[in-house]
C-alpha cells in the first residue's frame, strides 16, 4: 500500500485527506507543523507528499525547499494542497514561485483548497499509481 505524508496545520483537513486517500486505497500519516513533516519524511519514507503551504512557524515553502535539498528525500513527489494561490488566484504563477529561488523544479501537483477531491485523487494515482 503506498503511504502518503499530510503536512497541514489544519486539524478537520487532516482528517479529511486522511479519509480521502484512505477510501483510495492509500496508508495516510500525518504531521501538524513544518518540523514534524519533516521529520516523518525521513524516518516514514512516504511515496508522496501532500504540503499545505500557510502554516505558522516555517512554511510550506521552507518545507518544500528543505525536501527537494535532501538527498533522501528530493524525489518523494509532492502535491501542494493549499489555500494560497497567489497572485489574482493563479495557481500556475505560484508554482513558478516556488521553483525560483536556486532552481528549485516546481511541485508536481498543485491542488487550490476548497479541495477537489477527484482532482486530488487524480493528481496522486497520476504519481504514485
Amino acid at each position: 500500500m503506498k503511504k502518503i505524508l499530510i503536512i497541514d496545520d489544519e486539524k478537520d483537513v487532516i482528517t479529511y485527506l486522511e479519509t480521502l486517500f484512505k477510501n483510495n486505497g492509500y496508508d495516510a500519516i500525518s504531521a501538524d507543523n513544518a518540523d514534524d513533516g519533516i521529520e516523518k519524511a525521513r524516518t516514514e519514507n512516504p511515496d508522496l507528499v501532500s504540503l499545505d503551504i500557510v502554516m505558522p512557524g516555517k512554511s510550506g515553502i521552507q518545507v518544500y525547499r528543505t525536501l527537494r535539498d535532501d538527498e533522501q528525500l528530493k524525489k518523494i513527489p509532492i502535491i501542494v494542497v493549499t489555500a494560497a494561490t497567489g497572485y489574482r488566484n493563479e495557481p500556475e504563477g505560484f508554482k513558478k514561485f516556488l521553483s525560483t529561488r536556486r532552481h528549485y523544479p516546481p511541485p508536481d501537483g498543485f491542488v487550490p483548497k476548497p479541495i477537489d477531491k477527484e482532482e486530488l485523487i487524480k493528481g496522486v494515482k497520476d504519481l504514485i499509481g
